[in-house]
């Protein structure tokens, strides 16, 4: 698991910026990277975009696509990360949707939830799935590690400058 120390400190090593758009998570991400002293040198800011019609108006997230297989979707946590890089001018998106629970939503179970981050690695953008268990609470909680963990992984991949 990684640190939001950890994940501020590989950003800032690499000289990138980062931004966050949450669904489940309601500023959790942001929260737990600003939580971390020198932040301020890559945190750009987050969005909240609990509703649906804030993904689609606020982060571009197709409308069509949250229509069809509505907010719990690996292309939509995707373009949230995208959508969030672009409207706050980050180098790297954070993104969080899914279900917190307690009981199911959107047809999904509690538990469901994707992450994403989008940055300037080869891929461009990645989402995760996951399946969560425990309480609403446990599940958020988890949601946030989830996706530091993820950006984690594709920092290590991404040079420091002059390397």
């Amino acid at each position: 698991m990684s640190s939001p120390d950890a994940v501020v400190g590989a950003l800032v090593a690499r000289g990138l910026t980062v931004a966050t758009a949450e669904s489940l998570t309601g500023g959790l991400v942001c929260a737990a990277l600003t939580s971390v002293a020198g932040s301020s040198r890559t945190v750009r800011g987050g969005v909240v975009s609990y509703a649906t019609d804030v993904k689609a108006d606020l982060l571009g997230v197709d409308v069509e696509r949250l229509r069809q297989v509505g907010p719990v979707d690996a292309v939509v946590a995707e373009q949230m990360a995208t959508g969030a890089a672009r409207l706050l001018g980050a180098d790297v998106g954070l993104s969080t949707t899914g279900v917190a629970g307690p009981g199911p939503a959107e047809g999904m179970p509690a538990g469901t939830v994707f992450v994403a981050a989008h940055g300037p690695w080869p891929s461009g953008v990645q989402s995760r799935r996951l399946h969560l268990g425990g309480d609403r609470e446990a599940v958020r909680a988890a949601t946030v590690d989830a996706v530091l963990e993820l950006v984690a992984e594709l920092l290590r991949g991404w040079p420091r400058p002059g390397e």
